[in-house]
């Protein structure tokens, strides 16, 4: 095992604290960090200008530090700007202080969506990934990057970068809230379920659902226009069997404003399903996503919420969507620590979710993920 310390930037110190704890929990393992809760701490100080310096309070020469941090909204309510520079400079004292590899836990990558090089317009994850880079980061940690295209970015010779496909997290959830065992799979969810993608882009996403608990599934083709952030013109939806009845549960990778799913809900609407529900991996709940949630709920268009906690889920935003179901990630992320400091394959937790298999054998799947 690789001695290593875990530490964070503010936004992400109460994470951090909880990984650590699941991390206590596996068998001979010890988190080797010596301040409170096992995250180590670092020293913020702020000049009268406004300017920020970060300091690392203890040696951490020759080990490996595993930093959690977050752009996102987050509990510390850290802008994105300040929680950007926070972590620039964190990168940099962490380097002074001779560690040896530096891993950039980043659950959900804020400016994954600035990956457009056709525009006249920056490239902000781009940015972010080069910073991250150069001031010595030598392994990217991630959950479920909004394109597959993005992780082309790094040069693998200077940094790596591992995207841990999250939703594995919201399956296995569903399995032990909605199903709960295999009887159900069969007789209920695969012919009365159906997965529904929110675009022609998220179809990927969208099949591994279907796979997983072998049901139907529903395109729907968004056209948008990309002169304007979060606008949508139209939306077809393409489905091989008969809607009317069905439990549809719509699949994304994060929401946002929640204004494609606003639009896909009520286009779904006159197809006449049983129940819409809605399945995402990272919770951006932007204004005004919580008072469109609220209404659909209100008008018994929507009734289940499910995300992870990629993203702080609290405050008055998120308080006002009903039917709110939050799966927590520290666990899943305390699996990926250890397989990093241990030198161990990252592929079991890269494995496709199989629902069937999970009922048969759940603690073969719990090992693995």
């Amino acid at each position: 095992m690789n001695e290593f310390v875990i530490t964070a930037t503010r936004s992400m110190q109460k994470y951090a604290a909880r990984v650590v704890a699941d991390l206590t929990k596996f068998p001979s393992f010890t988190a080797q960090a010596d301040s409170i809760d096992g995250v180590e701490a670092l020293k913020i100080d702020r000049f009268a200008d406004g300017e920020m310096e970060v300091a690392v309070k203890e040696s951490l020469r020759g080990k490996d530090a595993i930093l959690f941090t977050s752009c996102a909204r987050n509990e510390a309510g850290i802008s994105v700007e300040e929680a950007k520079i926070e972590l620039y400079q964190t990168l940099d004292a962490l380097k002074r202080s001779q560690v040896e590899r530096i891993i950039v836990f980043e659950p959900f990558v804020s400016c994954s969506r600035s990956d457009r090089t056709t525009r006249r317009s920056s490239v902000g994850l781009w940015v972010h990934f080069k910073i991250l880079a150069t001031m010595g980061t030598s392994h990217i940690v991630t959950y479920q990057l909004h394109s597959d295209k993005s992780k082309s970015m790094l040069d693998p010779t200077i940094c790596l970068i591992d995207d841990i496909p999250a939703l594995t997290l919201l399956k296995k959830y569903l399995c032990d809230t909605y199903i709960r065992d295999l009887s159900t799979l069969e007789k209920e969810v695969r012919p009365n379920w159906a997965f529904c993608s929110v675009d022609a882009g998220g179809e990927k996403l969208t099949r591994q659902f279907a796979n997983a608990f072998m049901a139907p599934l529903v395109v729907a083709h968004k056209q948008r226009d990309y002169s304007k952030s979060n606008t949508i013109e139209s939306i077809n939806i393409l489905s091989a069997e008969p809607i009317a009845g069905k439990v549809l549960w719509i699949v994304d990778d994060m929401i946002d404003t929640a204004g494609s799913v606003t639009s896909l809900i009520l286009a779904l609407a006159p197809f006449n399903p049983a129940e819409i529900n809605v399945i995402s991996t990272h919770a951006l709940f932007s204004p005004p996503a919580g008072e469109r949630l609220s209404r659909l709920s209100a008008e018994g268009l929507l009734k289940h919420i499910i995300v992870t906690d990629t993203v702080h889920c609290a405050g008055n935003e998120i308080l006002k969507i009903p039917n709110l179901e939050v799966v927590p990630s520290a666990g899943l992320s305390a699996k990926v620590v250890r397989t990093i400091v241990t030198n161990s394959s990252v592929s079991k937790l890269m494995q496709p979710f199989n629902a069937e298999v999970y009922f048969k054998k759940p603690y073969l799947f719990n090992q693995n993920l």
